[in-house]
């Protein structure tokens, strides 16, 4: 299913512009969407991770270091010859 789409004008910058240009071909479109679309999905995520916050207090550092090694460890253990990995 294809999304619709609307006209929509807006001036910014030439280098902006030109930047859109070049990484979204003629129209320009396809770059500028790209990132308001990213910029959406991170206003989104940062409301959630607010309103965590204010239910369960701040994340510490201390949790985020013990949570990355977690990941890696479980990456390494996916990864490892004989886990079924592609390692």
């Amino acid at each position: 299913m294809s999304e619709h789409t609307a006209p929509y004008s807006t001036a910014a910058p030439h280098r902006i512009t030109a930047a859109a240009e070049g990484r979204g071909g003629p129209s320009g479109l396809a770059h500028p969407a790209a990132a308001v679309i990213r910029q959406t999905e991170r206003d989104g995520l940062d409301e959630l991770i607010q309103a965590a916050e204010a239910e369960h207090g701040p994340v510490t550092d201390a949790e985020i270091r013990s949570l990355r090694e977690r990941l890696a460890r479980a990456r390494h253990a996916q990864f490892a010859p004989g886990a079924g990995g592609t390692g």
